[in-house]
């Protein structure tokens, strides 16, 4: 159930938000797919008006958003996030949604389970790296590393940064500062093409080292100078991210071996098979 690939089937439409850093899919098509309707319109009006609830947020869970038609026009159609078609989906009565509604109330469940007991959800994290074949000694610095950025974002919360943009925004300053490069331009480097690939997942070791140092830096330097707002934050991205940066650049020059990879989650998992053959 965890393998769902209801959103990568070639007859949905999707747009990709960079403001939100979300996908969008068509409402019509995902419906459409479910039910087989003749008259997906006809069905959506039916499926509002059985549920008053959904009817009422019905503007706010689908946006237009504008994508290709099949005549090749692009045009706004009626669209939601993941969230939002997941919601959908628990409102149509059809087989075919079922085993999309058995997955929501797994990880309905699940959520519960990390909520009271966190050790669970950080367990169940690195059982995820462990099956996708990332060494244990990477898995603990890819743990550690959300812990630091999870550190990281509330105190952003707190002193009233922005999530989405701005986060995005100070993101970038502290990778620029600390390894030269934005994060989309990283992505490009490692050969990343696809929106929804996570830069951390595809680290070599002392990438995700400098990253922590980065972020740790700019989270005490935040702390120390109660940084408020986005322009103080951001000051001390650039301050925090310098740190890491005059460290990275002193091992380089002692190492003579660039820390700036283009090596990505591929390479690094066939590196490791090859030393544990060793």
């Amino acid at each position: 159930m965890s393998n769902i690939k209801l959103f990568e089937s070639s007859l949905i439409r999707t747009s990709w938000s960079e403001r939100e850093q979300k996908w969008y899919f068509s409402v019509q098509d995902v419906v459409q797919l479910l039910t087989d309707t003749s008259n997906v319109k006809d069905y959506l009006k039916k499926m509002k008006k059985r549920d008053a609830q959904l009817n009422s947020n019905w503007g706010t869970i689908c946006p237009l958003v504008e994508m290709q038609a099949a005549d090749g026009k692009k045009r706004k159609v009626q669209a939601a996030n993941t969230r939002g078609i997941l919601r959908i989906i628990q409102s149509i009565p059809s087989s075919k949604a079922e085993p999309f509604k058995l997955w929501l109330a797994q990880v309905g469940s699940e959520r519960l389970e990390e909520i009271e007991d966190p050790e669970i959800g950080t367990q169940r994290i690195r059982e995820t790296y462990k099956a996708k074949g990332y060494s244990s000694e990477w898995i603990e610095k890819r743990m550690r590393g959300i812990a630091v950025r999870d550190e990281l974002t509330g105190e952003w919360k707190n002193r009233g940064v922005k999530e989405g943009v701005e986060y995005s925004i100070l993101t970038a300053e502290i990778s620029k500062a600390t390894f030269g490069i934005a994060p989309s331009d990283y992505k490009k480097l490692k050969g990343l093409a696809k929106s929804s690939e996570n830069l951390r997942d595809h680290m070599t070791d002392l990438e995700l080292i400098f990253t922590m140092l980065g972020e740790a830096s700019t989270t005490e330097i935040a702390k120390n100078k109660d940084a408020q707002g986005f322009i103080e934050n951001r000051k001390a991205a650039k301050a925090g991210g310098k740190v890491a940066g005059k460290a990275r650049q002193d091992l380089e020059r002692k190492s003579g071996k660039s820390i700036v990879s283009k090596e990505n989650f591929k390479q690094l998992t066939e590196k490791e098979k090859k030393r544990l053959k060793g």
